[in-house]
């Protein structure tokens, strides 16, 4: 049940990132899932080096918001990386 709540947490992670960077046309369910897991590290990284903790290991909304701001550097790094390959101007 634990990899159930972790996945959809990743889904809702990188959904919310993919919204904020403007790339929720181009990421599919499996691209949120990863970029949100992958998010959640880096978000963890984040709050560790700012001397913050997103309130231990359970589900928390810090736990949440780290992990969308990790997830958004994660989309930022793959734009820089790509020249922001794939774009569409709206």
């Amino acid at each position: 049940m634990d990899w159930i709540v972790v996945i959809l947490a990743g889904a809702v992670i990188g959904w919310i990132a993919s919204i904020i960077m403007h790339t929720n046309a181009q990421m599919g369910a499996i691209a949120n899932i990863i970029c949100g897991l992958v998010g959640a590290v880096i978000g963890r990284f984040i709050a560790s080096a700012l001397h913050m903790s997103p309130a231990g290991t359970n589900f928390s909304i810090p736990g949440l918001v780290f992990g969308v701001i990790g997830a958004c550097v994660l989309i930022g790094i793959v734009k820089l990386i790509t020249g922001g390959a794939g774009r569409t101007t709206v």
